[in-house]
């Protein structure tokens, strides 16, 4: 077992350092849901740091804008060695704030590396400058794109390092300054970020954090100087930021938030990869990813061999706490919070009341370490006939309802029972089926025999529906971190086209 290293609270991050709330509006503690007698700080909210940070960002935006791009690639570059550096230290701290197993923490750490490769390499080619030969008649046009302003960027706890990082990077890249609220489960992960970029040396106000609440959050999306909000969370909290700046119209509002999505299991799946991809869907990081595995859609003649095996597997998982290593390394760790867990739990009455069929029951894990841990649960249905709670709320856990159909259009039209539209995955040797799951399903991802979890860096990554406003992130993150100019460019002293009758110089040239 590690030996966990301390850690040490410094304050908000403005201008180029860390501050100290001289007066504390609200206060909160960081605690590890995997063993709750880790407690890693007590955190400050100070409502006047909303002020100086967006203050802070707004004044450093005209020089970093500025910068040519290859510049700002060059402290982006610094970062990376930074995170190269701290790896393991990043992927500890992902761990104890959020339960996750050390492994798979180190995945979401090494993946941070990755997105500013892909952003430099690839993300910068899509907003390069285009020319437009004879945009009009002997003109040259062109369309550059400029950074937006101030982006603030609200992180969640579940990839509390890789889902801010993935909107940080574009914005930073593309020439905006930022603000970033982590979420208040996981403010340590969110300190050493900001420890991170200052090792890096990117000019004061260029980079800023406001830890604290749902409060601190609301200001921020309200203040002025904010030119967009990106946003990865929930839902209802994705609508509370809408509804937040409904007068602040011209601000870009990126919503990346949740999913209820179908896996497709159609008659001629291979067992073994389709149970191994499903159990992955379903579990990893205990249920709690927008893109997680929640319904099952299973064709008759294979249903019950499916669901013995995957009732089986889900059984047999290994769960604990993070750092247990050896034959004890857990696969899947704690829900994040009592909250959460109780959610979790009042959710299998609900489905019960609706007529589900609980295969296998959710319950409360009590282990060495005490923690927010459960088991998985199994839920049976019959086809959707009318609205059901249990269908239409993500319940961020790790249950699967299961419907059992006869064939890929009925499977299709289960599927598309839902108001959110994030994945939808379908396993079928058959490319016509696939094809059909493509052209008949409302989502933002579509996978060929691959688990509904694990989206690229190097693709869109976004939602319909109750999943999302149409900002895909990942690849597409430069698109909404800037807007496009159009430029009409006439080098000549002379008049380069007809002029209209009626003007003075009507007939000279």
């Amino acid at each position: 077992m590690r030996n966990l290293r301390p850690f040490t609270y410094l304050g908000d991050y403005i201008n180029g350092a860390f501050v100290l709330p001289k007066e504390k509006s609200e206060e909160f503690e960081s605690l590890n849901p995997g063993n709750l007698k880790d407690r890693l700080s007590t955190f400050s909210t100070s409502f006047s740091h909303v002020r100086l940070a967006s203050e802070a960002a707004k004044r450093a935006f005209p020089k970093w804008r500025a910068l040519p791009q290859e510049e700002r690639a060059i402290y982006l570059k610094k970062l990376y060695k930074e995170i190269e550096t701290h790896l393991d230290q990043m992927a500890e701290l992902i761990s104890r704030e959020t339960g996750k197993p050390f492994w798979e923490a180190l995945q979401e750490t090494q993946g941070l590396l990755g997105k500013i490769t892909i952003t430099l390499e690839e993300g910068a080619s899509l907003i390069s400058e285009k020319e437009v030969p004879n945009a009009q008649p002997k003109l040259m046009g062109r369309y550059r794109y400029k950074p937006k302003g101030v982006m603030l960027v609200l992180g969640p706890f579940n990839f509390p390092a890789h889902l801010p990082h993935g909107h940080i990077v574009p914005a930073l890249f593309t020439g905006n300054t930022v603000i970033f609220k982590p979420s208040e489960q996981t403010p340590a992960v969110g300190q050493l970020m900001a420890e991170l970029i200052h090792r890096a040396q990117f000019p004061p106000g260029v980079f800023n954090l406001v830890q604290g609440e749902k409060e601190v959050g609301r200001r921020l999306c309200t203040e002025p100087a904010i030119d967009g909000i990106l946003f990865t969370g929930s839902y209802d909290v994705g609508l509370k930021i809408k509804e937040s700046v409904l007068s602040h119209f011209w601000k870009t509002v990126v919503l990346e938030m949740g999913g209820k999505n179908a896996s497709i299991v159609l008659d001629d799946a291979s067992l073994e990869k389709t149970l191994y991809e499903n159990i992955k869907g379903a579990y990893l990081t205990t249920g709690q990813r927008c893109s997680a595995t929640s319904r099952l859609i299973v064709t008759e003649k294979i249903a019950d061999t499916f669901i013995k095996e995957f009732h089986r597997l889900s059984k047999e998982l290994k769960i604990g706490y993070a750092f247990e290593e050896g034959p004890h390394t857990p696969f899947m760790g704690p829900l994040i919070s009592q909250a959460a867990l109780d959610k979790y739990l009042r959710f299998q009455g609900i489905a019960q009341r609706e007529g589900a069929q609980v295969l296998m029951r959710a319950k409360a894990l009590e282990f060495t370490y005490p923690g927010y841990y459960v088991s998985p649960s199994i839920c049976i249905l019959s086809p959707k006939k009318e609205f059901s709670t249990y269908l239409e709320t993500e319940i961020f856990g790790p249950n699967v309802a299961i419907t059992i159909v006869k064939n890929v259009d009925d499977a299709i039209e289960e599927a598309n029972k839902t108001d959110y539209g994030l994945v939808v995955s379908v396993f079928t040797k058959d490319k016509k089926a696939y094809e059909k799951v493509f052209q008949e399903t409302k989502t933002g991802l579509v996978n060929w025999n691959r688990a509904t979890v694990g989206g690229s860096s190097k693709l869109p990554f976004g939602g319909q529906g109750k999943s999302g406003n149409q900002f895909p992130t990942a690849l597409f993150a430069p698109f909404y971190c800037t807007y496009p100019v159009a430029c009409l460019e006439d080098t000549q002293d002379m008049i380069q086209e007809t002029i209209p009758p009626g003007l003075p110089l009507h007939g000279k040239n």
